[in-house]
C-alpha cells in the first residue's frame, strides 16, 4: 500500500483493541478513541515545517519554532466530530472547517450538503478527520470538493483503514498521505471493514 502511514505502537495497539471491543461501552470508547486520536497527531506532525524565530526565556534569549503553515482541522459529518477535540489539544492553533456529505439519490455518489471552512486553504495544511476510511467514497468526495475550493496540501486522519479505500485514495488522490491506526482485512458485502469496530460515529456518540 502506498501513502499509508500505520501508527501502531503498543499504546495504539491496545486502544485499539478497545475500539473492537464490542463490549466497551461509549465512555470507554470515547476515552480510547481520544488517546488513539492523540497519537496520530503527533505523528501527522512529524511532517510540518517548522520556522526559525527568537524567544526570550526568563533568563536569555534562544531559538524558537513555529509551524510554517496555518492548520485546517477538517471533520466529515457526523463521526468526524468525535476526533477534533484530540487533535486541537495537540495542535491548539489549528482552525476548524467542516464537511457534510451524503448521496445523491440519482447518480449514487457522494455529493456534500454541508460546507464550511476557513479561508487560505491553498496556504495551509488541511487534515480531514474521519474515522473509518472503508470504501473510500467519502475520502475522495470530501478531497475533491476541498481541492476545488483551493486545498493543495492535504493529509487524511482515520482509525481503521480497509485496502480497498486505500487503494481508491491512493487512485484518485495520489498526492495525499493517509494516516491511520489499522489497516484492516477487507470490506463485507454491505461495506464494513473487518474485522473493523462497528459504526464509529454510532459507538461515539450512543446512537446504536
Amino acid at each position: 500500500m502506498k501513502k499509508i502511514i500505520v501508527v501502531d505502537n503498543p499504546l495504539v495497539k491496545r486502544d485499539v483493541t478497545i475500539l473492537r471491543d464490542k463490549e466497551t461501552d461509549p465512555n470507554g470508547f470515547r476515552l480510547a478513541l481520544d488517546r488513539v486520536s492523540h497519537s496520530i497527531a503527533i505523528e501527522i506532525s512529524k511532517s510540518f515545517d517548522l520556522t526559525e524565530f527568537v524567544v526570550e526565556t526568563p533568563l536569555e534569549k534562544t531559538k524558537g519554532y513555529k509551524f510554517s503553515k496555518q492548520v485546517i482541522l477538517v471533520p466529515v459529518l457526523r463521526a468526524g466530530l468525535s476526533m477534533v477535540s484530540s487533535f486541537l489539544e495537540m495542535i491548539p492553533d489549528a482552525k476548524v472547517g467542516h464537511i457534510g456529505l451524503q448521496r445523491d439519490e440519482k447518480t449514487l455518489k457522494p455529493i456534500d450538503y454541508y460546507y464550511k471552512a476557513p479561508k487560505n486553504l491553498d496556504e495551509s495544511i488541511t487534515i480531514v478527520l474521519d474515522p473509518m476510511l472503508a470504501t473510500g467514497g467519502s475520502a475522495v468526495a470530501s478531497f475533491n470538493s476541498l481541492k476545488q475550493k483551493g486545498a493543495k496540501k492535504c493529509i487524511l486522519a482515520c482509525l481503521i483503514a480497509a485496502p480497498e479505500g486505500v487503494e481508491k485514495m491512493n487512485n484518485e488522490h495520489p498526492d495525499i498521505q493517509i494516516y491511520t491506526a489499522a489497516l484492516d482485512r477487507q470490506l463485507n458485502s454491505v461495506g464494513y471493514i473487518l474485522p473493523g469496530l462497528g459504526d464509529a460515529g454510532d459507538r461515539n456518540f450512543g446512537t446504536l
